[in-house]
């Protein structure tokens, strides 16, 4: 419990600092994190049947907010994009190594899902408070 208390005030400080500070590449990641914490709680099969096979709605939503992710980050000069696409990408791979490996342990399967979330939530915090201070480092164009 106290687990999904910990996400949900850090998905709620990332909100806050991206659309306080952030730029408009790290709303966008927000806003991704959000709607896919809001279908990954509507499509999750419930714990006690849970990760027992491949969760293939939120596979697919990981799939979906893994592309998100790549898409920020070819368009950005930023580098925080790629770590997040990189850290989502180890994500979309624990649902690939279920399918490779069905007798993997249902625990460690939906620790490897969750695991990489926090990490990218904290990117974007430190990406939105940084944003002012890189848009200083520019150069100029003349």
């Amino acid at each position: 419990m106290i687990r999904i208390v910990i996400y949900w005030a850090l998905l709620l400080i990332v909100l806050f600092a991206a659309f306080r500070q952030g730029d408009r590449e790290t709303r966008g990641a927000a806003l991704i994190c959000l709607c896919a914490t809001l279908l990954s709680v509507v499509l999750v099969t419930p714990y006690a049947a849970g990760f027992k096979q491949v969760e293939t709605w939120v596979a697919l939503v990981d799939i979906g907010v893994l592309l998100a992710f790549v898409s920020i980050a070819v368009r950005s000069d930023r580098f925080w994009p790629l770590w997040v696409s990189g850290l989502q990408l180890t994500t979309v791979l624990a649902h690939a190594l279920r399918i490779l490996q069905p007798q993997l342990v249902d625990l460690a399967y939906a620790a490897a899902m969750r695991f990489w979330s926090y990490p990218i939530l904290l990117i974007l915090v430190v990406a939105a408070l940084r944003t002012g201070r890189y848009g200083t480092l520019r150069p100029s164009s003349s």
